[in-house]
């Protein structure tokens, strides 16, 4: 290798580190090894775009509207399939509660409001913090490459586990007289939930519960230093997406609990709001 080639590995480093201590040992952005030699490392369209995202911005300030608009565009274009099919007679069958109709316009309308003003009062202070808290327990955050889907899946399936294992006793201490009273009560006022009800929580619940979500990839970081913020956001799009089927009020073929059996799902979660008891976790039964 010349000097001249030496020189534009260098710089092409440069520009793509901005990483953690240990993300990128685990990950180096300088080259690809080969079976018979070094590769420059070129990134990848994505991974441009990452970069691009950050480049010249103050990090703490993309990183805010990265997880705020994304929640918002995951959460409502969850929301949007399941308001279609309440304006479809033939899904109705699929409905898992004929009796109870909640899911009219009004109710929807409202629902929307309330969830609308509580991400911007109360949902977007608490992801002020995310970036400094993150940072501080070693995440990545605008470093490329990405990590490889051998690491994002066994680190999506572990916080999977461990939120619904916190989101289960959580959820049965809201249950208690008092905190039911004052604080999960809001939550329960929908008997036959729909799509748009799952944040339709108070704050205090909404911060409880949500420490289950950010918990485990907080906890995970500061133990390994091995986490990036695009395996966050993959594991919290999964849980929206979770959280928005579970509370949808629909049974469909399709529905996911119907091909993984151990699955909690939109029948185990609607009972639980229609009884007012049991089936507290979130993901699994």
């Amino acid at each position: 290798m010349n000097q001249a080639e030496k020189n534009s590995n260098a710089s092409a480093a440069q520009s793509l580190h901005n990483s953690k201590v240990g993300y990128r040992d685990r990950y180096p952005p300088i080259c690809k090894e080969n079976a018979t030699t070094t590769l420059p490392y070129t990134p990848s369209y994505l991974e441009t775009q990452w970069s691009s995202l950050f480049e010249g911005r103050d990090e703490a300030l993309v990183t805010l509207a990265l997880l705020f608009v994304s929640h918002e565009i995951i959460y409502f274009g969850r929301c949007l399939p399941y308001m279609i099919a309440d304006q479809m007679p033939s899904l109705q069958k699929y409905k898992i509660q004929q009796k109870t109709i909640q899911n009219t316009a009004q109710n929807q309308w409202k629902v929307f409001r309330y969830v609308l003003l509580s991400h911007f009062l109360f949902e977007l202070p608490m992801i002020v913090g995310f970036h400094p808290i993150a940072v501080y327990f070693g995440m990545a955050i605008s470093a490329v490459p990405f990590p490889p889907l051998s690491k994002v899946i066994p680190q999506v399936v572990l916080f999977f586990i461990f939120e619904d294992f916190f989101h289960y006793w959580a959820h049965r201490a809201l249950h208690y007289g008092p905190l039911y009273k004052h604080i999960h009560k809001l939550h329960h006022e929908w008997s036959a939930p729909f799509g748009l009800a799952a944040e339709y929580a108070h704050p205090i619940e909404v911060m409880i519960l949500g420490t289950g979500t950010i918990g485990g990839p907080l906890i995970w970081c500061y133990f390994t230093h091995d986490l990036h913020l695009v395996t966050t956001l993959t594991w919290m799009t999964l849980r929206l997406f979770q959280a928005v089927e579970a509370h949808s009020g629909y049974d469909f073929p399709w529905s996911t609990h119907n091909w993984l059996p151990f699955w909690s799902g939109s029948e185990h979660h609607d009972y639980h709001h229609m009884a007012f008891t049991n089936n507290f976790s979130t993901s699994f039964r």
